[in-house]
């Protein structure tokens, strides 16, 4: 077991039992990926202050009201695990944390120990065999050549390829995959309703539930729907990192929507921590958002609060994560945590193929 300590005043006793994680995507374990399990916690008026309500997520069209806005990220999951051989022939996996190269011209990768018949396993910083110079071949004639560190666990690296980079991954990689999924899937099970535009090393997995059936009954109720983009890292769940450096672009056409929701009382609800970061990323200190495009290193925490964003709709995070301060900027702590106990107690499940938890201002 885990504890959660971010601050929520759950205390060092409250733990996530580890059979509470998701082992693998919904419609595998005979259920279908709109029927998962959906918390509804509210911030409300008066001596309460804030209720929750255990749903399904198919739920969420009557859930919202006629002219609330849902915010999706369109970035697609790229295969972007690697198989790979150090120079005395060790195999190791290599995780692409971003199809584009950053500032230095290389790529930031990640190197996890191979374990037959199991997930790749973190590399502890002592005992990683990451150093500059390191070169690691890959499949078809590839290679990778460690140039210097980035954290203790990610490292710059310049990339060889025989084919470019999307093509390669298509080719060679594989989803990238913790312990406590089961086995490898399809690289379509870590896309969403909503993937167009590829550049995610980890599935933005809020949106996982969405359907086109959903997406149908929430215009069917007038809710609307805009897509921005924020093309995820990885984010080793053992190292508990705050959030770097991610690609995104909020579209001007997003963010007139926004500003036209807003005006006439609707709410903005994010579908994921990565859009709350993008539309973060794009506001000014009034809460007006405009078209964006670039790195964004922002973290939201409860001091900074949230501008543009009024509700959350978002995954079970790992216990120490950043992203709980996120969501208790959205949320504020007591609601988050009253969330979490709940979630435990009812025995939601984690992780990308878990249950969602929607966060809502009233």
């Amino acid at each position: 077991m885990t504890t959660i300590d971010v601050g929520l005043g759950l205390g060092p006793e409250f733990t996530v039992p580890p059979e509470l994680s998701a082992r693998a995507p919904a419609e595998a374990r005979g259920g279908s990926r709109d029927g998962v399990r959906m918390l509804v916690g509210r911030r409300e008026p008066g001596p309460a202050g804030r209720r929750v309500e255990h749903r399904r997520f198919s739920d969420l069209p009557e859930v919202l009201r006629p002219g609330d806005l849902l915010v999706v990220n369109n970035s697609a999951t790229l295969p972007a695990a690697l198989p790979g051989r150090l120079p005395d022939g060790t195999p190791v996996a290599l995780h692409l944390s971003s199809a584009q190269p950053d500032g230095l011209g290389t790529h930031l990768v990640e190197l996890r120990r191979v374990e037959p018949g199991r997930a790749p396993a973190y590399y502890p910083p002592e005992a990683t065999p990451a150093r500059p110079g390191l070169r690691i071949s890959l499949p078809a004639g590839g290679a990778a050549v460690l140039t210097a560190p980035f954290t203790a666990r990610l490292w710059h690296a310049e990339l060889a390829l025989p084919a470019p980079l999307l093509r390669y991954l298509a080719q060679h990689g594989k989803a990238i995959r913790y312990g406590y999924v089961d086995r490898d899937w399809p690289i379509e099970a870590y896309r969403t309703a909503f993937a167009t535009v590829p550049g995610s090393s980890e599935m933005p997995s809020a949106a996982r539930p969405f359907t086109s059936e959903t997406v149908a009954r929430l215009a069917g109720r007038g809710v609307l729907l805009a897509p921005v983009t924020l093309h995820t890292g990885v984010a080793s769940p053992e190292a508990h990192e705050a959030p770097y450096a991610e690609r995104f672009h909020v579209p001007a056409a997003t963010a007139r929507l926004l500003g036209h929701v807003r005006s006439g009382g609707g709410r903005v609800i994010a579908v994921g921590t990565t859009v709350v970061r993008a539309l973060e990323s794009a506001a000014a200190p009034d809460g007006t958002v405009q078209e964006a495009d670039g790195w964004t290193e922002l973290v939201v925490t409860p001091e900074r609060g949230v501008r543009a964003v009024d509700g959350l709709l978002t995954g079970w995070h790992e216990p120490r994560a950043s992203h709980l301060l996120m969501l208790a900027a959205v949320a504020g702590r007591p609601l988050l945590a009253d969330c979490y106990r709940e979630a435990v107690q009812h025995r939601y499940l984690w992780h990308e193929f878990g249950d969602v938890n929607l966060l809502l201002p009233d």
